[in-house]
């Protein structure tokens, strides 16, 4: 039994990336699938598929070398992080934001385009 399933899945992808692995499975929840979801609409993942009861993730590769360069997690199960779309647009710079809104798990780029904040869940380069 995980604490923080998404933060597991995120670390998981991460930790993949940096070892060169193609393929990396996590525990199939409805935040870790759309936060999967929401990171292969954003190039980081090529493939999301549910294998048993477990989610198989397949990395973005390019010129032999992972899109996802590091993550890290800005939520966690003691502090939740939250941001409206006037803070997330303030923040600018090569990475970004996963956001948990009303309108399900998406970009800071997404949520700034459609005026929504949420819990800021992790942050990508």
């Amino acid at each position: 039994m995980l604490n923080y399933p998404v933060g597991d899945f995120i670390i998981r992808v991460k930790n993949a990336a940096l070892a060169r692995k193609k393929e990396v499975f996590a525990g199939n929840t409805k935040i870790v699938k759309q936060v999967a979801l929401a990171l292969k609409k954003m190039g980081y993942l090529d493939e999301v598929e549910q294998v048993d009861r477990r989610l198989k993730v397949l990395l973005s590769f390019r010129k032999k070398e992972p899109v996802l360069i590091d993550a890290k997690l800005i939520s966690k199960p003691g502090l939740r992080v939250y941001m409206g779309a006037l803070e997330l647009e303030k923040k600018r710079g090569r990475s970004i934001y996963i956001v948990s809104t009303p309108k399900g798990v998406i970009s800071g780029k997404d949520a700034v385009a459609a005026r929504s904040g949420g819990e800021v869940i992790a942050e990508v380069w």
